[in-house]
């Protein structure tokens, strides 16, 4: 049975950072593409960043420079360091591996003063 299972998420205010963890079970990590995927209320899941197993990363073009996909093979985690928050980051953040095939619980994040 494949688990993954997200944590991190909470408030921050805006220019605050935050750091997703994504760990993996029941599928064989390394193998897999990882991702973070987000949504906003009424709108459909939207790509953050997917990072696969040869090590290339590709980003949404609203967080190139801000965040940062990286995982730990040895700990079947993947993360996803957010810097710069803004309000417009507001959303639930969901990991996926083998490009949404699939997915964990999901986190919400707020960005808020």
């Amino acid at each position: 049975q494949v688990q993954l299972v997200e944590s991190g998420g909470g408030l921050v205010q805006p220019g605050g950072s935050l750091r997703l963890s994504c760990a993996a079970s029941g599928i064989i990590f390394s193998r897999n593409a990882m991702g973070w995927y987000r949504q906003f209320p009424g709108k459909q899941r939207e790509l953050v960043a997917v990072l696969i197993s040869g090590g290339s990363t590709n980003y949404a073009d609203s967080v190139k420079g801000r965040f940062t996909i990286s995982r730990d093979n040895a700990k079947n985690t993947v993360y996803l360091q957010m810097n710069s928050l803004k309000p417009e980051d507001t959303a639930v953040y969901y990991c996926a591996a083998g490009w949404g095939t699939w997915w964990g619980q999901g986190t919400q994040v707020t960005v808020s003063s």
